[in-house]
């Protein structure tokens, strides 16, 4: 498993952290977000280190089809599935990423704009 000891996600993933964990498997793991921006805000993230989307292959399929699986089932059990959610994540300085560890945002509980930021 690739790990960065400076990232704080990888921190988290390894229970060196505090953190509210709300899934766990052998690729994902989901947690509260300490800032919510939304009245349902859980960060999903791969085991794995891996900085962002830009160094995403083909060969991650099987792990984005189960971080997208697991976010619908987070929403599902949040209560916000039928209202609707945004998942989003950010890529880089100009797209808002401040952790360099890929994760998605699962937002919900309020309606959201259009275009965002």
């Amino acid at each position: 498993m690739a790990v960065d000891p400076s990232c704080l996600f990888c921190r988290i993933v390894a229970g060196e952290a505090p953190s509210t964990r709300l899934h766990d498997d052998d690729l994902v793991l989901a947690i509260r977000d300490i800032a919510p921006r939304a009245p349902t805000h859980i960060l999903l993230m791969p085991r794995d280190h891996i900085p962002s989307a830009r160094e995403l292959t083909e060969d991650d399929a099987v792990l984005l089809g189960r971080l997208y699986a697991v976010a619908a089932e987070l929403a599902r059990r949040e209560g916000i599935s039928e209202a609707g959610y945004r998942v989003v994540t950010n890529v880089g300085r100009y797209g808002g990423q401040t952790v360099h560890h890929l994760h998605l945002h699962l937002l919900g509980g309020r309606p959201f704009a259009w275009p965002p930021g």
